[in-house]
């Protein structure tokens, strides 16, 4: 990951060294997020829900696809607020940024991946990976790194004890283990969903449930849009905590229906099946509050993974500020 971001990154910062003015006003915030998942519920529920605009503000989303481009975009200012896994913002300061990236509101506190067997199984160990091909994620990325920590916690080698499939984009793995490559697979809902449906896999593990809880994927901006906009970010996290609120009160069927307008390909049966797997497995922060008990674990599973430069302080790249204003109601 460090390698696929340092130009990114690089190009970043000289646009930002370049570009002035605020990148948005305290009425509009402009939304990055890094790729469409259903895993994010809770924002679009903030959105349907009219929850920004009972705090007066108006958001544009957009998806950035991929780590790299949604830190470029934040840090050109083509955006103010980034979705993203808490890693970018490591990997942004280990690149020496003088405008860190700081961590405000945690929407998801779980890895999102399953574990697929192409063979169902009554019995499942994780000893029955050894000598199996195993379509994994891509290199430095979460999903990876957080499949790489729990095969060692189960103490199986990643690089020894089975063939890691790690060249494949991430849009193509699960078209590719459709198409008979790999006895094993890490997949997002609402994939796992469909292929059980299909009968092509089966969900044997779940990486989020053996790997506990992380701030997996959180909103993020700029120290200085946060020096500069204060109120407008203590709004969008009102909205934000709203949206995790809601969900958290919700069935799995009412949140599949508000969300449905994102995911028009998906059928309902299984988007709403998807997201009761992630309910069921507390995968949807209920307030955004990111702990530091979680960092830890991020930095952890980084540097299990041989991604983590140095350990980054809690109190450097994390405000929780905003956060706990929002979940105390003042």
């Amino acid at each position: 990951m460090r390698r696929l971001l340092k130009a990114s990154l690089a190009a970043g910062l000289a646009l930002t060294a370049i570009i002035s003015g605020c990148s948005g006003s305290a009425e509009k915030i402009r939304i990055g997020e890094v790729t469409r998942s259903l895993f994010y519920a809770p924002q679009y529920v903030a959105i349907e829900k009219g929850f920004f605009k009972e705090e007066g503000l108006e958001v544009e989303l957009s998806t950035t696809w991929g780590g790299d481009k949604t830190m470029t975009a934040l840090l050109s200012d083509g955006i103010d607020i980034a979705l993203v896994g808490s890693e970018t913002s490591i990997y942004v300061a280990q690149q020496g940024a003088a405008d860190p990236v700081i961590n405000f509101a945690q929407l998801t506190q779980t890895d999102g991946t399953f574990l697929v067997s192409r063979k169902k199984t009554d019995s499942f160990s994780f000893d029955q990976l050894k000598g199996s091909v195993f379509l994994g994620q891509r290199k430095g990325g979460m999903p990876q790194m957080v499949g790489e920590y729990v095969l060692k916690k189960n103490n199986i080698d990643p690089h020894g004890d089975l063939e890691l499939i790690q060249n494949i984009e991430f849009k193509n793995i699960a078209s590719a283990f459709a198409s008979g490559t790999g006895e094993y697979v890490q997949l997002f809902e609402p994939e796992a969903s469909q292929f059980e449906k299909n009968g092509i896999g089966h969900v044997v593990a779940s990486f989020g449930k053996e790997s506990g809880t992380v701030p997996y994927t959180v909103f993020m901006a700029k120290q200085s849009y946060l020096d500069k906009q204060q109120t407008a970010i203590q709004k969008f996290t009102n909205a934000i905590y709203k949206g995790q609120q809601w969900v958290d009160t919700h069935s799995a069927k009412e949140i599949a229906d508000v969300i449905a307008p994102y995911f028009q390909d998906i059928q309902p049966e299984i988007l709403e099946a998807s997201v009761q797997r992630y309910k069921e497995q507390g995968s949807f922060a209920t307030d955004p509050i990111l702990d530091e008990d979680e960092w830890n674990r991020l930095q952890d599973i980084m540097d299990s993974a041989g991604e983590l430069k140095e350990r980054a302080p809690y109190g450097k790249l994390v405000n929780t500020t905003f956060a706990k204003t929002a979940k105390e109601g003042k």
